[in-house]
């Protein structure tokens, strides 16, 4: 499988990239996705979503970043945002795929169990022979996770959060056990991807400071030059790209999900004069925080009226 000349960046495979500022999660079946395009997932990354992939049955061709790999069922297959991957599938595949913000699984991670922020992080091909009790664990949360997902009800994504956490902690449960028995999960993931995966967890720490790229770039090792061409390369953005969009990502999830005022938030992300933090962020979205923040509500505010009831 080979690269296209251009990576995209999708939501979902197929779809458009949904706003950077969205909590939203998705469950679906492998064949709902991959049988249209007769069971080929070209080469695509997420810039902002987690995907687990757990095949119950069939076997899986895949590439993740330079590396290839086979997964046959049952195993599980992590693919934090960012990596670039491609799959073919075997046509007797099923199992659920969840796609989920690694944002904010990462913010609840952080505060509720630190340790589970590098499952998180790391791609990685979990395998396992017969042994059921993997699945026992696994397959309950899926489950529920596909009822909430169908729902819609009111605390849907409060729910969707605490399922999806648990799911990562019985992942990061299920890797100690390997790991301790000497069957290390595989983590295809090559050197790029592993200083891209330190400059964005240096970015998710001092974002708020206001750190150049000159002290992340020391941080790393390199030049700033070679920061930003490391990121060209990985993600066709810059090094100043990726901090911006930390930033204003963490800028628009709160103004989107609280009633923090916009003087406030500038001093929460490090700025000193809030008009200065408006011009950066008019700059990078095209609409002033207070313009921003009446769209998405009434974008929320559309979406919730158009949900059908639960039956």
């Amino acid at each position: 499988m080979a690269y296209p000349r251009v990576i995209p960046n999708y939501d979902l495979y197929g779809d458009q990239a949904s706003p950077e500022w969205s909590d939203s999660f998705n469950f679906e079946w492998i064949p709902q996705r991959s049988q249209p395009y007769n069971w080929v997932i070209h080469p695509h990354r997420h810039d902002t979503f987690l995907q687990l992939l757990y095949l119950s049955t069939g076997q899986v061709d895949f590439l993740l970043d330079d590396a290839h790999w086979q997964g046959l069922a049952p195993c599980l297959i992590v693919v934090p945002c960012g990596h670039v991957h491609g799959f073919r599938f075997s046509h007797d595949v099923n199992g659920p795929v969840v796609t989920a913000s690694q944002r904010m699984l990462e913010s609840v991670a952080g505060v509720a169990m630190p340790e589970l922020l590098p499952t998180i992080r790391k791609p990685r091909l979990i395998s396992w022979q017969d042994d059921m009790r993997y699945v026992d664990q696994l397959m309950p949360l899926f489950q529920t996770l596909e009822q909430e997902s169908r729902a819609h009800a009111p605390g849907h994504v409060a729910v969707s959060t605490s399922l999806l956490l648990a799911l990562m902690v019985q992942v990061h449960r299920i890797v100690e056990v390997l790991d301790a028995g000497g069957n290390a999960p595989h983590q295809p993931i090559s050197r790029q991807a592993r200083q891209i995966e330190k400059f964005r967890s240096l970015v998710d720490r001092h974002y708020r400071q206001q750190k150049s790229l000159q002290a992340y770039a020391s941080q790393m090792g390199m030049t700033p030059g070679q920061l930003s061409r490391l990121c060209r390369e990985a993600l066709d953005m810059s090094g100043l790209d990726v901090i911006n969009a930390r930033v204003l990502h963490e800028a628009q999830r709160e103004l989107v999900y609280t009633h923090m005022p916009i003087k406030q938030l500038a001093a929460e992300l490090g700025y000193g004069d809030d008009a200065y933090f408006s011009r950066f962020f008019r700059k990078h979205t095209g609409l002033s925080p207070s313009a921003f923040r009446a769209q998405a509500l009434a974008q929320l505010h559309r979406q919730h009226q158009s949900t059908p009831p639960a039956h």
